[in-house]
C-alpha cells in the first residue's frame, strides 16, 4: 500500500548527492580546513551573528560529509578508504565527530550546530536556515522505511518538528524550502493525529493534514511527493 511513499522517500534522500562522490585525500584536507576556520569563528568573541552563521555553515559541512559517509555505507557496508576514516578520526579529536545511530546503521544529522545557530540568531536568515535543517534532519533520522512507523521520535520532539514547520511558514512563506517543509509538515500532522489520546485531537491533526495535503497539490502539482500524498492520508486513523 505505501510502496509509492517509501519510493518517493528514497528519491528525495538519495537526490542531494551523486553516485561517484568519493572522498579523496584533497576532498578531506579541505573539509578539515574549512572546519578549522569556521570553529575558530564559533569561538571567538565577534558579533552573534558572524558566530551563528559560522555554526550553521558547520552543520551543512558536517552534514555533506555525513551525506558522502553513509552512500559508502549503503554500498559497502563499512566506511572504505583512507581518506575516509582519517576525515572522520580527525574531525572526533577537534571535537566536532559525527554521530552514529546503531538502530539505523548511518550517520546523523549533526543538530547541535542548527540549535546554537538559532539561539545565537533567533531571526533572519540564519534562523531559517537552522530551523528547516532541524526539521529536516530529525525527520529522515526518526525512521527508516515508513515515515508513519518513526523509530526515535518523542511525543515532545514530534510536537517540537510541528512548531518548527508551523513557524517557518507562518514567518518565512517565500523559504527556498517551503515545498519540502510542507510536506514535512503533513507527514507530522498525520503521526500526531494517530498518537493522540483525545478524539478532539485526533481530529484536529486530521484535518490539518487534509487541509495541507490541498494545498501542497494545488501549489506542487508537479511535484515527485504528490503521488505519496493519497497514502498519507490513509494513515490517518478512522473517523468515528
Amino acid at each position: 500500500m505505501r510502496r509509492v511513499v517509501f519510493c518517493v522517500f528514497a528519491l528525495v534522500a538519495l537526490a542531494p548527492v551523486s553516485a561517484h562522490d568519493l572522498i579523496t585525500a584533497e576532498l578531506a584536507q579541505a573539509y578539515l580546513a574549512t572546519q578549522e576556520k569556521l570553529q575558530e569563528i564559533t569561538a571567538s568573541p565577534g558579533p552573534a551573528t558572524v558566530r551563528a552563521k559560522a555554526w550553521l555553515e558547520l552543520g551543512m559541512l558536517l552534514d555533506g560529509i555525513r551525506e558522502l559517509l553513509n552512500r559508502d555505507l549503503e554500498a559497502h557496508g563499512k566506511i572504505q578508504g583512507l581518506p575516509s576514516n582519517f576525515l572522520m578520526n580527525e574531525l572526533k579529536l577537534r571535537g566536532t565527530g559525527l554521530a552514529y545511530s546503531a538502530d539505523t546503521h548511518r550517520f546523523i544529522a549533526n543538530l547541535q550546530y542548527y540549535r546554537e545557530a538559532l539561539r545565537l540568531a533567533p531571526s533572519g536568515e540564519v534562523a531559517t536556515a537552522a530551523s528547516f535543517r532541524l526539521l529536516q534532519g530529525h525527520f529522515y533520522d526518526s525512521f527508516t522505511t515508513d515515515p508513519l512507523q518513526p523509530t526515535s521520535q518523542s511525543q515532545a520532539q514530534l510536537a517540537e518538528q510541528i512548531r518548527l514547520g508551523e513557524d517557518l511558514l507562518r514567518k518565512y512563506p517565500q523559504h527556498a524550502e517551503h515545498e519540502e517543509t510542507v510536506f514535512i509538515l503533513v507527514v507530522h500532522y498525520v503521526q500526531a493525529a494517530r498518537a493522540a489520546e483525545r478524539g478532539r485531537d485526533k481530529a484536529s491533526f486530521a484535518q490539518k493534514a487534509r487541509a495541507m495535503v490541498g494545498e501542497f497539490a494545488k501549489t506542487y502539482p508537479e511535484s515527485l511527493r504528490v503521488a505519496a500524498l493519497p497514502h498519507l492520508l490513509e494513515g490517518l486513523p478512522a473517523d468515528r
